[in-house]
């Protein structure tokens, strides 16, 4: 059975706090890490929280990519949402994971949009 699309939930630990701590940083990696992705960019959104923390999502055609970090935790929490078949996710996670220079990843993978249909009867993007 086909879904709709694939949500991926991910965790980054032992992040570097000032990377992770800095809006424009973060902003630049998660875009970056959409472009390595292949997915088309619509709207990037982000916020700097006092006294610590980052909270920001690129729309994309496709779905979303949003971040919340804990700079004082060392740890980042991403959601990738995206539909079709031609965004090539693990690509943006190995970027990811170097660029906030985390120690480990962890990523569950849930399917959004299993519909009781055949393939050819589900209408979005590639």
């Amino acid at each position: 059975m086909k879904s709709l699309g694939k949500h991926l939930i991910v965790e980054l630990y032992d992040c570097d706090f000032g990377l992770i701590n800095d809006v424009s940083q973060v902003e630049k990696i998660l875009v970056e890490a959409v472009a390595i992705s292949k997915a088309t960019i619509v709207q990037p959104v982000f916020h700097q929280f006092s006294p610590h923390g980052v909270s920001g999502v690129v729309v994309i055609a496709e779905s979303h990519f949003t971040i919340h970090t804990w700079p004082e935790y060392g740890y980042c929490a991403l959601d990738i949402f995206t539909c079709g078949e031609l965004i090539d996710s693990d690509a943006s996670l190995d970027y990811l994971k170097q660029a906030f220079k985390a120690g480990s990843l962890s990523v569950m993978e849930i399917k959004r949009g299993v519909l009781n249909l055949p393939a050819e009867r589900l209408r979005h993007k590639p």
